[in-house]
């Protein structure tokens, strides 16, 4: 792989890094304002960057934190080769321009959005899109088996669009509501090429098991949800995995009372929440569900990705050491945090509010008390969430009978096959949960 390759694959693989906020004063088109916010950037130019930014941009990417965080980045880049034409898009009520730029050691995007006002509300810099790849589904999709139904989850200001696959079996039929890892997530939890809960759904909808998915708050209401003040994993992810299980509860063809949540990632790590409020879920069942501290896990990641990425160059090597020295730092943040400091600048790309809302969680220990029966999976090739967290789980409900435990040894993050270590290159590779997983959840869900 030729350097400007390396450094893409390095830009993609620790965007947490690469993601930058920022904002800008008023010119004749917001096409221009992108350019200009752009070349302020790329110039150095922080204070006029800063000084055209909203209050919330301001207090995210103060001065200080372009100069050390985005400085070095831009130099590991070389020189700027060509700066495209921008291609606007308008994404709620705000002008939303992306800007294709070649530097001599890697090609990238500018993605900068400018408010009515003139200000920039964002501005980021990642790998350019992959090609769109068409989904194939897998062959345990069996065609015909099921149909399918467009449902809103929700019946107030964050209404959210899903779909309900439903068994052409004789009803009612139990069901499953898919809950996603982080991110702006939508339906199908699409992760480069792969959509493995597209798969998920289309898998158990042909074992009989009724499958609700759907966008993510965070995918819909994007602008909207980076404004809520106090933000948590219950604005986030839990609050609408409830109104979820309480639609299903109440749909056509449906068993209300076999009713199931299926959290992956940290869906899973944020299951025992869910079901405690949700009373009507039947169960649930966890993919991939860490245990320990989201700031952990984020420190794990990076030790993990740094030496992979990084080796056999300095200047890599020297941006990795740096970036993860800022992950490690972010994370004895984290640890300190007290509500005193719940209004200050954002932690590890999250709001304080964010983080103080997990102080103290412990997701097995609030399972054990849970009255419900769970199935617990686990890829043992997972370096996002490792077995470590499956040993957690064990210990915690090992004793329990109506608790099932898994492990999957050829398995990663996203559930499907692979060999030797597990790197985010694998998720570029058009692939399928495993049909063993599917299939142990359909017969484990049929079974109660």
């Amino acid at each position: 792989m030729n350097r400007s390759m390396r450094l893409l694959r390095w830009s993609c693989a620790l965007a947490a890094g690469a993601s930058l906020l920022a904002q800008s004063v008023m010119l004749p088109t917001p096409g221009d304002r992108a350019r200009e916010a752009v070349g302020w950037l790329l110039h150095a130019e922080y204070q006029k960057l800063y000084d055209a930014s909203a209050p919330s941009m301001q207090q995210a990417m103060p001065v200080e934190a372009w100069k050390s965080r985005v400085s070095p980045m831009l130099a590991s880049l070389g020189k700027l080769v060509e700066l495209g034409p921008g291609t606007p898009a308008l994404v709620q009520g705000n002008t939303v321009v992306t800007l294709p730029a070649k530097f001599e050691r890697a090609a990238l995007e500018f993605t900068v959005s400018v408010a009515p006002d003139g200000r920039i509300t964002g501005l980021f810099l990642h790998p350019p899109k992959p090609a769109a790849t068409p989904y194939a589904a897998p062959a345990y999709a069996a065609a015909g088996a099921f149909t399918a139904h467009e449902v809103t989850v929700g019946d107030g200001e964050w209404k959210l669009p899903g779909t309900l696959l439903l068994p052409r079996a004789m009803a009612p039929v139990p069901a499953v509501v898919l809950v996603h890892g982080s991110g702006p997530n939508d339906r199908d939890e699409t992760v480069l090429a792969n959509k493995p809960f597209r798969d998920l759904a289309e898998g158990l909808a042909a074992r009989g098991v009724a499958v609700l998915r759907y966008d993510k708050r965070t995918l819909v209401y994007s602008a909207k949800a980076a404004q809520t003040k106090d933000f948590t994993v219950r604005e986030e992810t839990v609050d609408d995995a409830v109104l979820a299980v309480n639609l299903v509860c109440t749909l056509p063809g449906i068993d209300a009372k076999r009713v199931f949540v299926l959290g992956h990632s940290l869906g899973g790590y944020l299951l025992p929440l869910i079901l405690r409020q949700a009373p009507d879920a039947a169960g649930g069942i966890a993919l991939a569900g860490a245990t320990r501290p989201l700031e952990d896990l984020m420190v794990e990641q990076f030790e993990y990705l740094v030496p992979l990425q990084s080796a056999g160059s300095g200047e890599l090597k020297k941006a990795g050491d740096e970036k993860l020295a800022e992950v490690r730092a972010g994370a004895a943040e984290v640890k300190a945090l007290t509500p005193a400091g719940k209004d200050g600048p954002p932690v590890l790309g999250a709001p304080r509010s964010y983080w103080l809302g997990l102080k103290d969680y412990n997701p097995p220990a609030l399972a054990a008390k849970l009255p419900c029966p769970l199935l617990i999976l686990q890829g043992e090739r997972d370096y996002q969430v490792s077995m470590r967290d499956f040993a957690n789980w064990k210990a915690a409900l090992g004793e329990r009978k109506d608790v099932t435990l898994k492990s999957y040894p050829t398995l990663n993050h996203l559930f499907m096959e692979g060999t030797g270590k597990s790197t985010p290159a694998e998720y570029s590779k058009p692939d399928h949960v495993s049909a063993a997983v599917v299939n142990d959840i359909a017969v484990w869900v049929l079974a109660h």
